[in-house]
């Protein structure tokens, strides 16, 4: 094996280029129009450029995949996870082009990676597997009493969450077939869906294998994802916090026996439903390298993706599962573009500022995102991977929420601050977690959040007037420290919609005294590096870090908390330049979409009665489908996208009069 091409993208295009770089073999990646300005493309050694802008025509298409093979002269292809990766056609025409696929056999995906075979396969193999059914959307309807509510629907070829809806009542159902048979189709080009009784509290549970040529498979132990939004992992942990080594025992043999039972090469992984009594039952099977594989590697000390393609060139497995020992614990926290307080809304666009933290025992495995890079709406919201390693649990977690607090990105939502306050909370720290934890406590979760970020101002005020000021003593006039002229110098800042004013009585090269809510405070801004300062506050010290976005207005981060503070007596524009004006705001009655995204149903017509939380418009961002509802009782009397428009936020989608 010479050259790898990499059907896929992202952090995990660059994950295994590492990996082929560490053993000399050279990479190719394609890439769709919309990665074209991504700074990852850098680190192959080629890149080949799909045509078309649609998932089918770039990184589902398995014909234009083979052919940049061909013409890159690569032998081996790593389809990473998604897109293609589960696909047994694509395994089989790599097979049939002497192309070696570096995942398993399409005989072996064909028995596990369709969900619906999947479940036969355990069953045959003695596994406990949920009640389910399978078939038609009318027969679905027909056949679904037979398990009873609270059903889960799922896309047949799906995972990592896409093609999922639980559905507690029967006037819920119809729409929720048709929407998960949409989502499979577009994203994996399969639109069969089923089944399965939705178990109430359970935990997520999967055991990681590797199977060579020769027939050996063995398990790296057990990692623990119960914590989801959306059905999608968000906290993974290894080992489970939750499982008796007994357990561990069981679901870990039962994973290998499984896997055995149909002659499984290459990596992969086993999922498992564990119920509050510790019984677990098979979920599915991921045959591809899984998203959450780095907290395995930190805990084995083996790198999954060098395995893949050692068995892959017909290598037999070097390692015996006597050998194999998890040490420490590792936590990984997906790093994602999204609103936690909107639903958990996609979030694309600029970012303006990012940086990672960096240390012992962190590991960032991302596309290395830049500032000023563009985060596009048409992929998955997950930007990087955060992972962190400790002699236990609670070293761990301890190590990732600091390293959270030392994670920057600005211009974009996303959810860092939600990501440590679950590492915070005691139900994360006692392990009183489910799979259905986040989407049952999330409004608890976020005022809790909110409550802890409710510092005293002083410590964020404080850095950014010191800030301002020693910005300021380059300039040749005292004036353009401390603004327009007053008889006692005062600042008004800007915080949380509130003003705050400093009245300044001394500034000295080495610190600033100000009057505050009546207080004489002294402080003092030492410069650590890197953003990283430490204010001293009346002998105090407190860390924060500071940046500086336009004059005058300063991101205080303290205590993991970002403020934005403004500085009112400075002009808050570039360059001496106005700012652009205003998009123009849609007239009254007009809906918009809460992101941009593509127009995937148009539920309405002009003149349609509709009611208050009728479905209007679906949007979909980053593959997820967004339901636009009407905010109010009345007639669509405009309607002015339909299905395949692309939509920005500030485009009326519907009138409603």
């Amino acid at each position: 094996m010479k050259k790898i091409l990499i059907a896929n993208r992202g952090e995990i295009a660059v994950r295994i280029i590492r990996t082929a770089k560490k053993m000399q073999i050279s990479t190719v990646l394609i890439y769709a129009p919309q990665d074209a300005d991504a700074a990852y493309l850098k680190e192959a050694d080629e890149t080949v450029l799909l045509d078309g802008q649609s998932l089918n025509e770039t990184y589902l298409n398995i014909g234009s995949i083979i052919a940049a093979a061909k013409a890159t002269h690569a032998d081996a292809i790593h389809p990473g996870y998604g897109f293609l990766s589960e696909n047994a056609a694509f395994a089989s025409a790599c097979r049939d082009e002497g192309i070696i696929f570096i995942g398993p056999t399409p005989e072996a995906m064909e028995a596990m990676s369709n969900k619906i075979a999947a479940r036969k396969t355990a069953q045959a193999a003695g596994v406990p597997v949920t009640p389910g059914i399978t078939g038609t959307i009318p027969e679905l309807l027909a056949q679904y009493p037979s398990i009873g509510f609270p059903l889960l629907i799922k896309a047949a070829a799906g995972g990592g969450g896409k093609g999922m809806r639980v559905v507690q009542q029967e006037p819920e159902l119809k729409d929720a077939l048709e929407a998960t048979a949409r989502e499979a189709k577009n994203y994996f080009g399969d639109d069969t869906v089923y089944i399965e009784k939705y178990i109430e509290a359970p935990r997520h549970v999967e055991v990681q294998v590797v199977g060579d040529q020769q027939g050996h498979v063995i398990h790296l132990f057990d990692r623990e994802c119960s914590l989801q939004r959306r059905h999608q992992k968000i906290i993974e942990e290894a080992p489970s916090p939750t499982l008796t080594p007994e357990v561990r025992e069981k679901i870990c043999n039962a994973g290998v026996q499984l896997a055995a039972a149909i002659g499984y090469q290459s990596a992969g992984t086993l999922e498992f439903l564990v119920d509050p009594d510790l019984s677990f039952y098979f979920l599915e099977m991921n045959t591809r390298i899984q998203v959450e594989h780095p907290v395995t590697e930190l805990t084995t000390g083996i790198d999954i993706v060098e395995q893949q393609i050692r068995i892959a060139r017909g290598e037999p497995l070097s390692l015996q599962q006597k050998d194999i020992h998890q040490k420490g614990h590792a936590i990984e926290c997906r790093i994602y573009a999204e609103d936690p307080e909107q639903q958990f809304l996609p979030s694309p666009g600029k970012i303006t500022f990012y940086k990672e933290p960096g240390g012992e025992g962190i590991r960032i495995d991302g596309m290395l995102l830049q500032s000023d890079a563009t985060v596009t709406g048409d992929f998955d919201p997950m930007i990087a991977k955060l992972i962190t390693w400790g002699t236990n649990r609670e070293a761990a977690r301890t190590k990732m929420t600091e390293a959270l607090q030392q994670y920057f990105i600005y211009g974009i939502k996303n959810n860092l601050t939600f990501l440590r306050g679950l590492l915070q909370h005691p139900d994360f720290i006692e392990n009183r977690i489910s799979t259905k934890y986040i989407d049952q406590h999330l409004q608890v979760l976020l005022h809790d959040l909110n409550e802890q970020q409710k510092n005293d101002p002083l410590v964020p005020l404080a850095a950014a007037l010191v800030f301002s000021l020693k910005q300021g003593q380059h300039s040749s006039s005292v004036w353009n420290q401390i603004g327009y002229w007053r008889l006692v110098p005062q600042i008004t800042f800007t915080m949380d919609d509130k003003n705050f004013i400093l009245s300044l009585t001394k500034i000295a090269d080495a610190f600033v005294c100000f009057e505050y809510n009546g207080q004489s405070i002294q402080a003092q801004l030492e410069d650590a590096g890197q953003h990283q300062f430490r204010i001293h506050i009346q002998e105090q010290v407190y860390p924060v870090y500071i940046f500086k976005w336009l004059p005058g207005v300063y991101m205080i981060r303290y205590n993991g908390v970002d403020y934005e503070v403004k500085r009112n007596d400075i002009l808050h524009i570039v360059d001496e330049q106005l700012p652009p004006p205003a998009s123009t705001v849609a007239k009254q009655g007009g809906i918009t979409a809460p992101m941009p995204g593509k127009v995937i149903k148009v539920a309405v017509t002009e003149g349609t009665a509709v009611k208050k939380g009728d479905l209007l418009v679906i949007v979909e961002a980053m593959k997820m489908e967004n339901n636009i509802l009407s905010p109010a009782d009345g007639v669509a009397d405009g309607v002015f996208v339909k299905e395949g428009d692309k939509v920005d936020t500030t485009a009326v989608l519907v009138h409603i009069k």
